[in-house]
């Protein structure tokens, strides 16, 4: 699976910006899928994940109410919507998928990276 992840750009505080992570390679529906952050100097932060089947979704508490995953298996893409950004934010965002995983919050227990795109929010 090849992921390329792209959307990201600079943007207000309070603003919105939504990624999108398209995928290639074999069959995109089956595989869990996830937005990680990294921002300078610090470790790569989980911040959401789905179920290939779309019926589940957990969030971390940081951007839980801001910010929603979802997916398009017809298209092989994977989205992230962001609302109501704060400075904060700023980061390097990922999306990653996993033949399977136990504990979806580990960057560890996924197998496929895309490549990162920047957000960037001013105050």
């Amino acid at each position: 699976v090849q992921l390329q992840a792209s959307g990201g750009g600079l943007v207000q505080a309070g603003d919105s910006l939504r990624l999108s992570c398209v995928a290639s390679g074999r069959t995109f529906s089956t595989y869990p899928m996830a937005w990680f952050r990294q921002a300078p100097g610090k470790e790569r932060e989980f911040l959401a994940t789905m179920r290939w089947s779309g019926s589940s979704t957990y969030y971390a508490d940081s951007v839980k109410g801001r910010f929603t995953i979802s997916r398009d298996n017809a298209k092989n893409t994977m989205y992230l919507q962001m609302n109501s950004l704060i400075p904060e934010d700023t980061a390097v965002y990922y999306c990653a998928a996993a033949n399977y995983y136990n504990n979806y919050r580990d960057s560890r227990e996924y197998n496929y990276w895309g490549q990162g795109t920047l957000v960037t929010v001013s105050s």
